[in-house]
């Protein structure tokens, strides 16, 4: 299989053009699309949150010449490669370039993307609250909308049935197989409408969203202290999930769909010691 007619179907998913509006629309950058060719046929893939060593190495063991990231395995700007102990980027992409690996990263698109992790937080949480499959659209705002079709964007508040904010965090860490929850607030506060935002998007401007669409709770990771300071002012709650546990979950989902439809072996790579 060609790289082009792999990168095709990713595309198909997830459209690179998505993460491109985000970028001119929010003034931001990204860097998705194919970060290293090879030139090699595609003979498997290996799908990983991360341009990790362990990933790079479990794809060689499977035999697997292409790796599906999320995270971009080349994001700033870089003016050399090599193996030198102070460039840990450099190590790997000498690796996966002796083995003749090249690499694709779907990010910005994939977060926004309908179906993608942003909204696959969103599930996974009325998941955690409760709720069936295909709620938490009812009264759904989002932050940072993108394309004019099919809830496109990042950062949402939604609602959920009804539950205490223990109780949810609890039940998150079930949800999003980790152990790893920070809670912000009292365990008996009543939860019934919830802002989250994949990643580390947690932000004032996301405060500011919380607060207008009137959440109880925020859903992220990686908080500032000036931001949970902004958000206990503003009497929201915070739970705050593991940067790799919160994003793993939507994009293991997107690796499933993509399974499905190449003809070529597709295998999963998980960092246990992250979620």
């Amino acid at each position: 299989m060609k790289l082009s007619e792999f990168y095709e179907i990713v595309n198909g998913v997830a459209p690179k053009k998505l993460s491109d509006e985000y970028c001119e629309k929010f003034d931001t950058y990204d860097n998705s699309g194919v970060l290293v060719d090879t030139g090699e046929e595609i003979c498997g893939a290996l799908f990983s949150l991360d341009f990790s060593l362990s990933a790079i190495e479990q794809a060689i063991a499977t035999g697997a010449n292409l790796i599906v990231t999320h995270h971009p395995a080349i994001y700033g700007k870089i003016s050399d490669v090599n193996v030198s102990e102070f460039s840990p980027l450099g190590k790997k992409l000498v690796k996966a370039l002796r083995n003749g690996i090249s690499v694709i990263s779907m990010h910005l698109n994939l977060d926004c993307v309908s179906g993608g992790i942003d909204e696959s937080l969103m599930q996974g949480v009325c998941a955690a609250a409760g709720e069936n499959k295909g709620a938490g659209m009812r009264s759904m705002q989002i932050m940072h909308p993108v394309s004019e079709k099919n809830n496109c964007g990042y950062g949402r508040v939604y609602t959920v049935e009804t539950t205490t904010l223990g109780a949810l965090a609890d039940n998150l860490k079930r949800v999003f197989a980790t152990d790893r929850i920070l809670r912000y607030g009292d365990a008996e506060k009543k939860i019934c409408r919830v802002a989250s935002f994949c990643g580390g998007g947690a932000d004032e401007g996301a405060v500011e969203f919380a607060v207008k669409n009137g959440a109880d709770v925020m859903i992220s990771s990686d908080f500032k202290h000036h931001v949970l300071t902004l958000a206990k002012e503003t009497e929201i709650a915070v739970l705050s999930l593991t940067h790799y546990a919160a994003e793993n979950y939507g994009f293991e989902k997107f690796y499933q769909k993509i399974r499905e439809r190449v003809a070529i072996p597709c295998t999963y790579h998980t960092e246990r010691d992250l979620l």
